[in-house]
């Protein structure tokens, strides 16, 4: 049996998120199949339909994004069954390039944070694990290193968490990643072949993880939507002792979510230089570019 690590990517575009953050969700084969019925069932719950069908798609920065939960206060919390109708309406307006209402407004903030809120509770309930590797926004690669193409010290950190975990278990892990600009994908899985062919920590770790990327819509695949959940409430909530504490945050996301993320990272024992030490899922790299 093996594990599927479906990765994705937050705060790339530089802009508007307190981090750059790569890493995703972690399911066993054997959880996976309910865990999609289960974000069918959770989509049908929150919104009254399946997103899809409106050419939509659970992430981060439409469910928890400050407008959405500003919509969702505009009215104390509604019936479950009065929140799907006017959701359902909010799409279809939208859909016809219509003008919802305050009510359909706050429907449909409400149908987000509930979706929000079920996505966690269903990747605890399908015992999904979560890795994350953090940088500070917008780090440069300095000039001398630009021509070299190496695996950035972040994304090895991230692989060898996701190794130990693998080893831990005894069993195969294979890489599933979000499709997004074909020339960046590219880059990125000759970076992680060259560092698990060329290197011998990464000829090693190919004992248990599968160094060949599959790449899927995240419009086709939830649980890719779960992961740029994970890391959206990630850039903006998980804070600890070296992983973020004076970035800007986000408190009611840190407040809500930032418990879900503790549960849901892992945590293990690493080792490295003959020394075995605890280690966790998420990391945080100041500079991904030395040595």
């Amino acid at each position: 049996m093996s594990w599927l690590f479906f990765m994705d990517e937050s705060g790339h575009d530089h802009k508007n998120m307190p981090l750059e953050v790569r890493g995703g969700v972690t399911l066993h084969t054997k959880k996976l199949w309910s865990f999609i019925q289960g974000w069918q069932r959770l989509e049908q719950d929150a919104f009254g339909v399946n997103l899809r069908d409106f050419g939509k798609e659970a992430k981060g920065y439409k469910l928890l994004d400050r407008d959405r939960i500003k919509w969702a206060k505009q009215t104390s919390a509604m019936p479950n069954a009065d929140r799907r109708k006017y959701a359902r309406t909010f799409l279809q307006k939208g859909r016809d390039k219509a003008q919802p209402t305050s009510t359909e407004f706050a429907a449909y903030g409400q149908a987000c944070i509930e979706m929000a809120r079920g996505v966690f509770d269903l990747l605890s309930a399908s015992e999904a694990i979560l890795f994350a590797a953090a940088i500070p926004r917008g780090v440069k690669r300095p000039e001398q290193q630009r021509d070299v193409d190496f695996l950035r010290k972040d994304h090895v950190f991230l692989f060898e968490r996701f190794f130990y975990f693998l080893e831990a278990k005894a069993e195969h892990g294979l890489i599933v990643m979000d499709e997004s600009e074909k020339n960046l994908d590219k880059a990125f899985v000759s970076r992680i072949e060259a560092y698990f062919t060329r290197t011998a920590t990464g000829r090693n770790r190919t004992q248990w993880i599968i160094p060949a990327p599959l790449f899927v819509s995240s419009d086709m695949t939830y649980a890719v939507q779960a992961a740029d959940i994970s890391l959206y409430a990630i850039n903006w909530g998980f804070r600890r002792q070296n992983f973020g504490t004076t970035l800007e945050t986000r408190e009611e996301i840190a407040a809500e979510y930032g418990p879900k993320l503790s549960r849901l990272e892992w945590e293990g024992d690493g080792y490295r230089d003959g020394r075995v030490f605890r280690t966790h899922g998420f990391v945080y790299v100041p500079d991904p570019y030395e040595k």
